[in-house]
């Protein structure tokens, strides 16, 4: 059975989306939720799913406990699934290959420190893009930088606001996330 730690920041249905699309595959895994919000919503999405989730801030963070965590879960795959710290360079070093995220761009346009979310999508809007996307790439220790694993498109029209660009890049992600993780774990 596969580790898989899932980390979020913030609403979490991707990962609400992942867990259900193996559950639903009835494909066994043991997945383990860490937030740095103690408000994110994903923890509400964690007890309704009966996942284990817990809160690391970004100060204990700092203080080495997420590394410790990590290594007491011995996950097959980390997910950053809307996590939006920089992840500790230390714990990229010790799993590589083995932590992935997803961009709501297609990279490298629109990444780096500060593009995530509503930002992203303002940006696509203002460079009036033709296409945007979504972007799975193993994480290194700069924002958005690690190999990309996956990209898939969707076309920008005129009259598109950031919203629109958003439920479009969410469509994208629900369809392609779980199905990019269960390949990786298949590998």
């Amino acid at each position: 059975m596969k580790n898989i730690v899932l980390m979020a920041s913030g609403s979490g249905s991707n990962a609400e989306n992942i867990i259900c699309f193996f559950r639903d595959k009835n494909i066994l895994c043991n997945f383990h939720i860490i937030t740095n919000k103690k408000d994110a919503f994903v923890l509400e999405r964690a007890k309704k799913l009966n996942v284990p989730a817990e809160v690391i801030t970004k100060k204990q963070n700092e203080e080495g406990v997420l590394l410790d965590r990590i290594n007491e879960l011995k996950p097959d795959l980390i997910v950053l699934a809307g996590y939006l710290l920089l992840f500790p360079a230390e714990i990229v070093a010790l799993y590589p290959n083995k932590i992935i995220n997803i961009h709501p761009a297609l990279l490298p346009k629109f990444g780096g420190k500060g593009m995530y979310g509503s930002f992203v999508h303002e940006a696509v809007v203002a460079h009036k893009e033709s296409e945007t996307g979504i972007t799975i790439h193993y994480v290194s220790e700069h924002y958005d930088e690690g190999a990309v694993i996956f990209q898939a498109k969707t076309p920008v029209v005129v009259t598109d606001t950031p919203l629109d660009i958003a439920n479009k890049v969410h469509k994208l992600e629900y369809e392609h996330f779980p199905k990019v993780i269960e390949k990786l774990l298949n590998d």
